[in-house]
């Protein structure tokens, strides 16, 4: 049976509270979590350097009996991939909504069928008739980078005009046909589009700042004089995109809130509310509609920099069939798929997961849709041992409430993913708990911090209202391994993130761990945020 999961609030842009963070409390005093009284068990070596595994079990039930989890549904597994045997169990077969958890089925799927070695190519092609200083339409053709960035559209143009080329007669085109024309999954709320984390998805699209979000521009909202207008950069969608600005500043003794939106179907900025004079300025990454159009619009830009005029527009389109021998005027190659991991796992990047779940499909079947890629997910994972019977793959990210997955699956995956060549890639790219580096810590950068888990936890986070998952591998002293999955379904409230941090703690001190001497202040702060999505996706961690 599936837990219904019922539909929260959406986080309005700027809201981010404070979360009320209870790790200490959580992680060393919601339950005596120092060593139990060894009592005799069938399970517990003497040789192994653990504690007693008597106990452990009666622990997480007392964790999971937390008031913050009251109707809830917790799926539950905890495993030993040494010997298979499984520590701890609680509805581990039921399917769940998985949230971000999806992330790790599809970058295993991906580094499986792909290889760590894959690379994206994104092309710039015209037919060009001989040393010609000019050619009719340019066409920017996708191969679903996902790290695409302006810096590179820059170099491609710059390419371009070195091989002589001043003029195109007509058109910049967007190429995106390397998938197919969906850009949003079905059942993803309509209300997020206008949210990074729910940005269109495209086999040409542009990704933004170090952590690579695609399909976005930031836009700066900069108070003015008392009573005038505030001003709004659109950032690198300036010119491409339509600005609808009614804030206005007020005093600066005043209070102010400013909201940037972007209207379903529309590709138009609006910033409304007010904001006080002096005050500093209010960033926000929104959504841009039609991502390969956007993407071209740049390029064309980057090509008038570089003295190539453009007499034509940007459109959408496709390279002709008698255009297919023409000439590859500029190219780029993207870093290897080993290279990009920490930025999708370590920051839940939702768009990168969507664009590998579309190559997949277009590298296994021809067809860069989410239906054939989740096949190949589904295909790839029960290779690796996985049992798939009742999964859903309804997208790469874990954004859609579609998806179900169960904890056994879970712990499945982490457990045979082990043997896998791209193993030591994939689980260095996992957050690591309590590591402030936002590279290395990721959405664990604030959490378990100063535990025993603190550098002994790598685990995939997931958060939607109603939804939270912490899954991933604790290292003992010695090197021993567990692999865990905690999915936890319709909650209320914010995430249990409490709980689940003081079941991974409890297990670090199974292995033998003891709480690391660290000052807070000397480390990340807790997650803030409403707790009711991935902390990167509300840029609070």
């Amino acid at each position: 049976m599936t837990t219904a999961v019922p539909r929260g609030p959406r986080p309005g842009p700027g809201r981010a509270p404070a979360l009320r963070t209870r790790l200490a409390a959580a992680a060393l005093a919601v339950l005596p979590l120092t060593v139990l009284a060894p009592a005799p068990s069938a399970f517990a070596d003497p040789l192994d350097g653990r504690q007693p595994l008597a106990g452990l079990s009666t622990d997480i039930d007392a964790l999971l009996a937390d008031p913050s989890l009251e109707g809830a549904v917790s799926g539950v597994v905890v495993a030993d991939p040494g010997t298979g045997e499984r520590l701890y169990e609680r509805d581990g077969d039921e399917p769940l909504v998985p949230a971000s958890n999806m992330k790790l089925f599809t970058t295993a799927a991906a580094l499986e069928l792909l290889g760590t070695g894959h690379t994206f190519t994104t092309e710039v092609v015209a037919d060009r008739r001989g040393r010609s200083r000019s050619v009719g339409d340019v066409y920017l053709v996708g191969g679903g980078d996902p790290a695409l960035t302006a810096e590179d559209l820059n170099a491609m143009a710059a390419e371009v005009a070195a091989s002589g080329v001043r003029w195109v007669r007509g058109d910049v085109v967007a190429d995106d046909t390397w998938f197919d024309g969906e850009r949003l999954v079905d059942d993803w709320w309509p209300s997020d589009e206008p949210y990074a984390y729910s940005a269109q998805i495209s086999a040409l699209t542009v990704a933004h700042g170090e952590r690579l979000d695609t399909g976005v521009t930031e836009v700066v909202v900069t108070p003015a004089a008392e009573g005038d207008p505030v001003g709004v950069d659109l950032g690198a969608a300036e010119g491409y995109m339509e600005l609808d600005n009614s804030a206005v500043t007020v005093a600066a003794d005043g209070s102010g809130s400013v909201a940037v939106d972007r209207p379903t179907g529309t590709n138009t900025i609006t910033v409304t509310g007010t904001l006080p004079e002096g005050a500093a300025p209010v960033v926000r990454l929104r959504t841009v509609d039609e991502p390969a159009v956007f993407t071209a619009h740049l390029f064309r830009r980057a090509l008038e920099r570089h003295g190539v005029t453009v007499r034509g527009d940007v459109s959408l389109g496709r390279v002709p069939e008698h255009h297919r021998g023409a000439d590859v005027l500029a190219d780029h190659e993207s870093e290897e798929l080993g290279e990009l991991l920490p930025a999708l796992l370590k920051f839940s990047n939702n768009g990168h997961a969507e664009m590998l779940v579309k190559t997949l499909g277009r590298e296994t079947s021809g067809e860069g849709s989410w239906p054939a890629g989740g096949a190949a997910v589904e295909r790839a994972v029960s290779g690796l041992g996985v049992d798939t019977s009742g999964l859903v793959f309804h997208d790469g990210s874990g954004l859609s409430r579609t998806d179900r997955i169960t904890a056994v699956s879970i712990t499945e995956l982490l457990d045979h993913s082990r043997e896998a060549s791209w193993y030591g890639t994939w689980s260095e790219a996992l957050p690591l708990a309590g590591d402030p580096d936002p590279w290395v810590g990721g959405t664990l950068a604030g959490r378990m911090g100063g535990t025993a888990a603190d550098g002994a936890v790598r685990a995939k986070t997931g958060t939607m209202t109603g939804i939270s998952v912490l899954s991933g591998y604790v290292t003992g002293p010695d090197g021993e391994r567990l692999v865990f999955a905690i999915v936890n379904n319709g909650h209320t409230g914010r995430a249990p993130w409490a709980v689940q941090d003081a079941i991974a703690v409890r297990l670090a001190e199974y292995l033998g761990h003891e709480a690391v001497v660290a000052l807070r202040s000397e480390r990340a702060p807790g997650p803030r945020g409403g707790g009711e999505l991935e902390c990167s996706w509300e840029l609070t961690c």
